[in-house]
């Protein structure tokens, strides 16, 4: 297995990024390698999802070694872990498909880091005899990992989310927000039509403008300035930090709208743009560390009635500023 990525993984990493290909983008779970491995050569396992692999074999150039792919229906390793597929079950199956025993002289498996909240190393040894090593979080760090004897330091072992890192998540919710942000728009624009002559295109077509043009405005404060100002926003809860955008979107189409809108259609899309904007913003809750599963239903315990109340609350504002 070549370690260099050809164009045809790049375009596959930029559908998996932008959501085309996402649901379907995984390799047959088994046994790869890299290079020309022996017996004594490194076992990694990674998840089927093949922009982890990707991410895992091209940092191993130079490095023979043997890859351990699992069944995890084409989901990464972190969000496996959590479904249970990156599992201890799911490892010991494929050891044992692989007959990974009779290729390797030693009993070690290298298990991402990422990974451990699905597997017990200590199952794993009873089950198989393999003893499971948990690496460092980023694959870039694996040829320092290996030369080391193995053994992670502190910088290793740390979780990031850098700028660069928030900034990759964007295109993905930008993609996969498409069919509803059209039917938000059709219903805006239906919406918008009502008024004293029961329903006007014409007003139907003039306000709806507006409002799309908040919504638009919104879904950027929510899915593109939030995970961007991620750090300066204050809270820990997205939707509380997905608000704060959206007062700042808000505040915008204030600016821009209310005096053509009228005083309560325009408080209408103020409101609008807190609710979208929150709600989008706490997309952002399964693809972080700053939250754990159980964070994430507190989250939207809290977050979904607050973003439902001022959607329904912006509406009958928008609606009712046209009888004014």
């Amino acid at each position: 297995m070549a370690t260099s990525l050809t164009w045809r993984d790049h375009l596959g990493t930029i559908g998996a990024r932008s959501g085309l290909c996402r649901n379907n983008y995984k390799l047959i779970p088994g046994l790869y390698c890299t290079g020309t491995p022996d017996p004594d050569s490194p076992v990694l396992a990674t998840a089927n999802y093949k922009l982890s692999f990707d991410a895992l074999r091209k940092e191993l150039t130079g490095i023979d070694a043997w890859i351990l792919v699992l069944d995890t229906r084409g989901i990464n390793v972190w969000c496996a872990a959590g479904k249970g597929t990156f599992s201890t079950a799911e490892l010991a199956y494929q050891i044992q498909q692989a007959r990974l025993a009779e290729r390797v002289s030693h009993r070690e498996i290298l298990l991402p880091q990422l990974g451990a909240v699905g597997v017990c190393a200590l199952e794993l040894k009873k089950t198989t005899g393999f003893k499971g090593i948990f690496g460092p979080v980023q694959a870039s760090d694996l040829p320092r990992f290996l030369n080391s004897g193995k053994i992670a330091d502190e910088a290793m072992r740390t979780i990031t989310f850098s700028l660069a890192e928030r900034a990759v998540l964007v295109p993905v919710e930008i993609c996969l927000l498409w069919k509803p942000i059209l039917i938000a728009l059709l219903s805006i624009f239906l919406f918008s039509g009502f008024g004293p002559e029961i329903f006007s295109l014409a007003a139907a077509w003039q306000r709806g403008v507006t409002a799309a043009a908040t919504t638009l405005l919104a879904v950027l404060a929510g899915a593109v300035a939030t995970p961007l100002l991620l750090p300066w926003l204050f809270g820990r809860q997205f939707w509380l930090k997905g608000l704060q955008t959206g007062l700042i979107a808000g505040l915008i189409t204030l600016i821009l709208f209310s005096k053509q809108a009228g005083l309560l259609a325009g408080f209408g899309l103020f409101l609008w743009s807190i609710s979208i904007s929150s709600y989008l913003a706490m997309n952002f809750t399964g693809s972080t560390p700053f939250t754990s599963l159980s964070g994430v239903a507190r989250e939207m315990r809290r977050g979904l009635p607050f973003q439902a109340g001022t959607a329904v609350l912006a509406l009958v504002c928008w609606v009712a500023g046209a009888f004014f």
